[in-house]
């Protein structure tokens, strides 16, 4: 998962019929990120959270408000405990939402405002809303060009959100795009590199005997947690398994649309998944994209048709295994 670099605040406002209704998204996650902007200079985070507290006129509301101090969340998105909740950011009458996705935004997005003007420091609030978005690209295996869309793409007869807040700093939403990529892209190579085993010590006696005095010093400790940390092999039948029903109709998808860097993606994912039968460490975002993204929505379905999903928590776990991940228990997921 990658690190956000900032904390996430939760405030939930009270659950009202015009503002939040308290009924989890249809998809039970969310499917795609509509990119707001306030459109209020000026206002905080804060401030919103305070007005859509109040609000019992007119309906209206979002998920997450992120200003130059904090990224706020005042109706549950699915980042904490909570299960991702409804909010109502764009009407419904707006068709562009189900040509896309097949859902209405209010019934299966994120609606995530970027607050601007005023005093408001737009670079510190635009690297928060960056990173908040890359984030969630991050924990449901989504990809940006596809499922991050401004209210403006949805709406474009009434709203010019969110490039109407980026253009007051001369960005674009194709720069904000590239920017979550960027931040996703880091993230990968940072895990990558932390994975690779260390290079051999070219330190003197000295060094070697200091070096293992403190190895000695934490040798209990250390083999107690060897066994965890240690990753185990993926098996050729789930491998093959994950890789012909999963990630290659994701590759055609990908190259159906166009999208030859989202194809470029699940292709380095198939491979990886190959290396990890002869022993290769998976990469936790990797294990963690397959879970959610494919393998958590499979369990659910499946149980839903009164069938045994243990199938898939098996897999889910051995790719925990892989990863080096505890396993989940008792719980699914």
């Amino acid at each position: 998962m990658i690190d956000l670099g900032y904390p996430i605040e939760r405030r939930y406002i009270r659950i009202r019929p015009q503002t939040r209704p308290g009924l989890r998204l249809t998809a039970g996650s969310p499917a795609f990120f509509v990119a707001h902007d306030t459109g209020n200079p000026g206002a905080t985070a804060d401030a919103h959270y305070r007005y859509f507290d109040r609000q019992t006129e007119r309906i209206a509301s979002a998920h997450v408000f992120i200003d130059d101090t904090r990224i706020l969340e005042i109706i549950p998105t699915g980042t904490g405990d909570d299960p991702a909740e409804k909010a109502y950011h764009v009407q419904r009458q707006a068709p562009e939402d189900n040509r896309r996705f097949g859902a209405d935004a209010n019934d299966a997005a994120l609606g995530i405002e970027l607050c601007y003007g005023g005093a408001i420091r737009f670079e510190a609030a635009y690297d928060r809303y960056v990173a908040y978005l890359a984030y969630c690209c991050a924990k449901w295996s989504k990809v940006p060009s596809t499922h991050i869309v401004s209210h403006g793409q949805l709406d474009p007869t009434r709203k010019r959100d969110c490039e109407q807040a980026l253009a007051t700093a001369g960005r674009t939403l194709a720069d904000l795009i590239r920017d979550v990529e960027r931040k996703l892209a880091a993230a990968v190579q940072a895990e990558e590199s932390s994975a690779r085993p260390a290079e051999p010590s070219s330190a003197g006696s000295s060094g070697r005997n200091q070096a293992g005095a403190a190895a000695d010093s934490a040798k209990t400790q250390q083999d107690g947690a060897t066994a965890a940390s240690s990753p185990a092999a993926l098996s050729a039948a789930t491998c093959s398994h994950l890789v012909r029903s999963y990630i290659q109709p994701a590759w055609h998808e990908r190259i159906q649309a166009g999208d030859s860097e989202g194809a470029a993606h699940y292709a380095r994912l198939a491979e990886r998944l190959r290396r990890c039968v002869d022993g290769e460490r998976l990469l936790k975002s990797n294990a963690q994209e397959i879970i959610v993204g494919w393998l958590s929505p499979a369990w659910f379905k499946t149980r839903a048709k009164g069938e045994n999903p243990d199938r898939f928590r098996a897999m889910a776990d051995e790719l925990r295994r892989c990863a080096a991940i505890p396993p989940s228990g008792s719980a699914l997921w």
